[in-house]
């Protein structure tokens, strides 16, 4: 499989769920928004955490730290840009600190998780 399917399978996981590192609280319609981006793509529930924790999360969890962060939404080209850019530029040290600083602050979307897979559930016994 090329490299531009792969991102083209991806860039609507990466934004969706770009929504969970908003300065806002997302509401039943995110969520569902969401699960159904999910449910749309090639990824399984599992495969799309592990999407966020090595892919959105390096990029965008400086923005659960800031006391004022973005709260209206993330530019997609930039978005897709910068993700891009973190893949390129990997390496296996690099997986371990996403995974300790997942760890450090994975707590923050915990209950997003929780009420994803709930609506993620939901919409597929439909």
């Amino acid at each position: 499989m090329s490299t531009s399917i792969i991102i083209k399978e991806r860039k609507p996981i990466w934004i969706a769920l770009s929504d969970f590192y908003l300065d806002t609280e997302l509401q039943d319609s995110d969520f569902q928004y969401i699960a159904k981006t999910i449910l749309e793509s090639p990824y399984g529930f599992e495969e799309v955490k592990k999407i966020n924790i090595y892919e959105v999360f390096p990029v965008l969890q400086s923005n659960l730290l800031q006391p004022a962060g973005e709260w209206a939404g993330f530019n997609e080209k930039w978005l897709i840009e910068a993700i891009m850019n973190h893949l390129e530029t990997r390496n296996s040290f690099n997986h371990l600190m996403i995974s300790i600083n997942y760890k450090k602050y994975g707590w923050m979307q915990k209950d997003y998780w929780i009420r994803l897979e709930n609506m993620y559930n939901k919409i597929r016994k439909e």
